[in-house]
């Protein structure tokens, strides 16, 4: 679950974009001026926000500049086609994109995914220990959920074991013999053809392309692994 914060004084725009980015995995919340914006940011752990340029009390470039004495939060501009110089100045105090009004609400919530997916990949979060993330996979031990990019991904109760395991373990390699013994508690007898299957199902829920997976690695000879978090930065 994500946490977004709206920041706008027109409310029509912040109804606009709560309309835009309704996902169950995001919470919104609303601020009508910079102000508002800070206390909320303090008040909550925001994963995102989107805030208006042009705001009584205080505007949003002075908003920026105070968020970032304070959070490294990715914040995306929303600025008015006229407002060129101000861009440029949003991202020289540190905001990390905009979008100019009237919005595209494809590409509102493109930007939003991109950025969260950013700022997760490079431990930006406050990582809670039942949380797991590498890359776009997000496992929720608490929630026993799991999100690829965002959106969630149905698994079987053994695909989630499996996955946790390996998550729990990055870069560090388990034999078929050892994951069966892991996960299903039994004598490894025709353990691989089994695992095998199950990692296979794994990857085409998780992988764009599960015949060159980035998450789910198999070391020939050996067994599979869950790459590094930094081995994924760096690519």
């Amino acid at each position: 679950m994500y946490n977004i914060l709206i920041c706008d004084d027109e409310r029509d725009i912040v109804n606009a974009l709560k309309i835009y980015l309704h996902d169950e995995n995001y919470k919104l919340f609303e601020a009508y001026d910079g102000m508002e914006a800070l206390r909320v940011i303090r008040e909550h752990e925001i994963h995102l926000v989107l805030m208006d340029i042009m705001m009584p009390a205080l505007d949003g470039i002075s908003a920026m500049v105070k968020i970032r004495e304070e959070s490294n939060v990715p914040v995306i501009l929303l600025t008015a086609k006229s407002q060129d110089s101000d861009k440029v100045l949003g991202l020289t105090v540190g905001a990390d994109d905009y979008v100019t009004k009237p919005f595209n609400p494809v590409e509102v919530a493109a930007r939003v995914k991109s950025q969260l997916r950013r700022y997760m990949q490079l431990g930006g979060g406050n990582m809670r220990p039942d949380v797991l993330r590498v890359g776009g996979i997000e496992l929720d031990d608490v929630e026993k959920t799991v999100t690829l990019d965002g959106e969630p991904v149905a698994l079987t109760p053994t695909e989630y074991e499996i996955l946790r395991l390996l998550m729990q373990n990055p870069g560090q390699v388990f034999s078929p013999k050892e994951l069966y013994q892991r996960i299903w508690n039994d004598l490894p007898y025709g353990s691989e053809n089994t695992v095998a299957v199950h990692i296979r199902h794994l990857r085409e829920k998780l992988e764009i392309n599960p015949a060159e997976p980035r998450y789910i690695k198999v070391v020939w000879g050996q067994g599979y692994k869950c790459v590094k978090r930094e081995d994924m930065e760096s690519r």
